[in-house]
């Protein structure tokens, strides 16, 4: 990864420039076996998905597929991205997004035109299951060219991103999650949101008298608590995080950790696509301009790049 902090990279476009100081917030139910962390974008969702004249539903899947990755990625230890890729048979071809260790995130969708205007016509409501179709899920950590990449692949399934995402969790044998995402178009713009609560493995801050059957109830208690969060909760911005978790988990005693920032994090810049032009040859340099120069768009923020012959000789 390229470790040029993004505040000097000379080359960068002009994206906004937003951190939010408690973007995740992890919890835990103390001497209970139950952890999590609740996700809120607050206008980091709007500043990411108006980048994208998407459709209001697929803006809405990469608003959870945003909150979905940065409540996995702060809760590992690691140092790079971790990303979520849907890759299927349906009208959006491709769902992506991605965190890096140090909270900037990114997403975007592949679309067929001409499939998604169909399938809206049939479904005015698609489910996730109707837009991505048939293929693949995976959750991927990078941490660069001299590290190996870890990568789990599981087959969708289910109609909605989170249960997809519970069904990865279930087939690779991790604790037992609870998950919802939320994502919707409000008043003050795109507004997205994630819940996820998992089981502590082990006695690790558990109470030691709490037996199988005991930590079973305990779990199933919170998960029955967590089940009556609402979309409008969790988008409310007029509803502090302490006091949503406070809500939910009253009766159980909430304890809220160290937030962890979110920030808008495209990493393109002007430098770095002008360096992998500079790997081409004349002929694929002939071939890729138009009219004297090469026009590439950044897939994440949809930023237009030009480039002349002179730019791509002075990069290489």
């Amino acid at each position: 990864m390229d470790d040029t902090p993004a505040f000097l990279d000379t080359g960068r476009p002009n994206v906004p420039d937003i951190v939010l100081p408690r973007g995740v917030t992890p919890f835990h139910l103390p001497r209970r076996p139950v952890r999590g962390r609740l996700v809120r974008l607050g206008p980091l969702a709007d500043a990411l998905l108006s980048r994208h004249p998407h459709e209001p539903v697929v803006s809405a899947l990469v608003g959870q597929a945003l909150s979905l990755v940065a409540a996995l990625a702060t809760a590992l230890k690691f140092r790079g991205s971790f990303s979520l890729q849907v890759k299927g048979d349906g009208p959006v071809r491709m769902l992506l997004a991605d965190c890096t260790d140090a909270g900037a995130l990114r997403g975007y969708a592949s679309i067929d035109a001409e499939r998604l205007a169909a399938l809206l016509v049939d479904r005015p409501t698609p489910t996730a299951r109707d837009l991505v179709g048939s293929g693949i899920l995976a959750f991927t950590v990078d941490q660069g060219a001299d590290m190996e990449r870890h990568q789990g692949i599981v087959s969708i399934e289910g109609d909605a991103l989170e249960t997809m995402a519970l069904h990865y969790f279930d087939t690779s044998e991790q604790m037992p999650c609870f998950l919802r995402l939320a994502c919707a178009h409000t008043p003050a713009g795109w507004r997205a949101a994630a819940l996820i609560l998992e089981r502590v493995a082990g006695t690790g801050g558990v109470d030691p008298e709490l037996d199988a059957v005991a930590a079973d109830d305990a779990w199933g208690t919170a998960v029955v608590l967590a089940s009556t969060v609402k979309d409008r909760e969790l988008l409310d911005e007029q509803l502090s995080t302490d006091r949503l978790l406070f809500n939910l988990f009253h009766s159980e005693g909430v304890a809220v950790d160290r937030p962890c920032p979110l920030a808008y994090g495209c990493r393109c810049s002007r430098a770095r696509l002008a360096e992998v032009l500079g790997t081409f040859g004349a002929d694929d340099i002939d071939h890729m301009a138009e009219d004297g120069a090469i026009t590439m768009t950044c897939e994440f923020c949809n930023m237009v790049f030009s480039f002349s012959r002179d730019d791509i000789s002075a990069a290489a």
